[in-house]
């Protein structure tokens, strides 16, 4: 781009904010870009927003900061603590401002807020949190403490993280252990760092895929006697901890699924996906949904919001699930309801959403065409058998944030996403008014568990009662 372009984007992108957020003067807020240099790294910033969510468009960070890794660095916030792990503390303002967008579309959440701070219905709350931290998670954390509780927080996926946000919830005293782009180990560093706190026991768990309860259960079991509850999102977590922990005798305390709540299942699954499915597509591939033959695997409120989206794009779309149920509802939907193998050397795209394992197995991905898209919209990153591709006779090249070609010996490429880990949170946005519901949701079991009295809850797994979804 030449130089009067670039400008001409700085501008449009600051004015946008100022308006969205309703700052009045212009002029200061553009002063905090004075040279030229800075509106270019901004300028480039905001040109790479195709391959980016939209936090790191906005991430204002540059590259000596992206060199070291935040467990390497010394930060401190305004308050003078350091009780936090984040990419860069001093974008902190920058986050402040995303919370403040997404408080306006997240109307549950603030009412309940506003409702219930005057009683603080979780004073005495020791809550540990393992979400997506994004800023609409951050209106919810801000919400439990408004309520009365004391948050500590760590990522559940290593590419979903804000930056921004992340640091402006350490700003304002919550301990938050994550970063964009997380190692492996940095992942459940930063868990046990949340958990592992002197002087601070938790006494309920938020968890989204299982992650932490899984920790905690592994490497401080003592720790689960003064745990009054745990709160689960996903399916992946429900059933492959949950679930599994109840059924072995093994599950020590009451826990709420909300994943399988009304108000989870026939909202976020359903509308979220829908909308947020295109956005991550076309963020990472710029592809052209008509005409091209997708599968999707698994036909739940994920799927259905999916295999909706694209076909409204004029795609041509099969389904598989292994349901009976809800085959038939794919079948009646007007969708074809195959059996992976019988697809899998003709179609351009696969998208898991399942909530399972090796959905697509390396033998599946042998035979797909060169130039096919491979993605998962379920939680899991394990319902792609990524690990079967890192074998030497395979070649990765990254080509866009997010976005790897996976080379076979005879030149073929597959293009896979976000390295089988959820999409739409890893690679693009999703809508903040149905995420309010969902978080609203959390709250609401939070409360409920912590509030009940002795005997209600067993050490079992329940549901979020249905008037309380109404």
């Amino acid at each position: 781009f030449g130089e009067h372009t670039l400008l001409r984007m700085y501008k449009l992108y600051s004015l946008l904010l100022l308006q969205q957020i309703q700052f009045v003067e212009d002029k200061q807020e553009f002063s905090r870009f004075p040279t030229k240099a800075g509106r270019r790294s901004l300028s480039r910033s905001i040109s790479q927003s195709s391959t980016d969510s939209y936090s790191s468009a906005a991430s204002y960070t540059d590259s000596s900061d992206d060199e070291t890794s935040p467990r390497d660095k010394i930060q401190v916030n305004s308050k003078g603590t350091n009780d936090f792990c984040v990419k860069n503390i001093k974008h902190a303002e920058f986050g402040r401002r995303e919370i403040e967008i997404a408080e306006q579309d997240m109307s549950a959440l603030i009412s309940l807020r506003k409702r219930a701070q005057g009683e603080k219905p979780l004073a005495g709350a020791k809550i540990v949190g393992c979400t997506h931290i994004t800023a609409q998670t951050a209106v919810l954390i801000e919400t439990l403490v408004a309520l009365g509780a004391q948050c500590r927080w760590t990522a559940c996926n290593i590419y979903s993280t804000q930056n921004e946000v992340a640091a402006a919830l350490s700003e304002i005293g919550v301990a938050v252990f994550a970063w964009k782009g997380e190692s492996e180990d940095d992942f459940w560093w930063c868990i046990n760092k949340c958990i592992n706190m002197e002087g601070w026991q938790p006494n309920m768990i938020l968890d989204d895929g299982g992650d932490l309860t899984h920790w905690v259960y592994k490497k401080y079991p003592n720790g689960f006697k003064k745990i009054r509850g745990i709160v689960e999102e996903s399916v992946t977590g429900v059933h492959r901890w949950l679930y599994q922990l109840s059924k072995a005798g093994k599950l020590c305390v009451p826990a709420m699924n909300v994943n399988d709540s009304v108000t989870k299942q026939k909202f976020d699954n359903l509308y979220c996906c829908r909308e947020s499915i295109l956005d991550g597509l076309k963020r990472t591939t710029d592809v052209m949904f008509g005409g091209k033959q997708v599968v999707v695997c698994g036909y739940g409120e994920v799927g259905k919001g999916c295999t909706a989206a694209l076909k409204a794009m004029g795609s041509i779309v099969y389904v598989t699930e292994i349901d009976p149920i809800c085959s038939l509802q794919a079948c009646m939907d007007g969708f074809r309801v195959v059996k992976l193998n019988e697809v899998i050397r003709q179609v351009d795209i696969i998208i898991t959403c399942t909530g399972n394992k090796n959905v697509v197995t390396r033998d599946q991905l042998d035979r797909m065409k060169n130039g096919s898209i491979v993605c998962n919209m379920g939680h899991s990153n394990t319902e792609i058998d990524v690990a079967s591709l890192r074998t030497p006779e395979l070649t990765w090249e990254r080509v866009r944030s997010q976005v790897d070609h996976v080379i076979w010996p005879d030149g073929k490429r597959v293009i896979l996403l976000a390295e089988g880990r959820l999409l739409n949170l890893s690679c693009s946005t999703v809508p903040t008014f149905v995420l309010s519901i969902t978080a609203t949701t959390q709250a609401l079991a939070l409360i409920e568990l912590y509030n009940a009295p002795e005997g209600r809850y067993k050490q079992d797994v329940y549901l979020l009662p249905k008037k309380m979804g109404e």
